[in-house]
């Protein structure tokens, strides 16, 4: 897609950010045992999609305090991520290293999150 055609949520690093996050989630829970199908994979994957999805959709709202609700609202599901990747380790469906680097990605996206929430309530 040309550049010229974006819209706003596609120029944050945020978002972008958050949606290479989702593919690796996705990629992870591939591996996760086939029980799980219905149960903590299907939980990632709908937390993970709702932080990309939850900053587009507040980027279309008119009120910087729209905005803010809708980055809180990707932070909450950035941390629910973060939990059920906690349980993920616990019954060993990943392995530390695997943990650790998706709680530095985790860790970076909830920084820019934070500075996003920071500019729209000081708007």
């Amino acid at each position: 897609m040309h550049k010229e055609y974006q819209y706003s949520f596609e120029k944050l690093k945020v978002w972008q950010n958050a949606r290479k996050f989702v593919l690796e989630v996705y990629q992870i829970t591939d591996k996760f045992p086939k029980h799980e199908r219905f149960g903590l994979i299907d939980q990632i994957r709908r937390a993970s999609v709702s932080i990309p999805a939850n900053i587009a959709e507040g980027s279309s709202r008119l009120s910087s305090k729209d905005q803010a609700h809708f980055t809180n609202i990707s932070y909450s599901s950035l941390m629910e991520v973060l939990s059920h990747f906690y349980l993920a380790l616990d019954l060993k469906y990943i392995n530390e290293k695997i943990f650790n680097d998706l709680k530095l990605k985790i860790y970076e996206i909830s920084n820019q999150l934070n500075s996003l929430r920071k500019s729209q309530i000081n708007k």
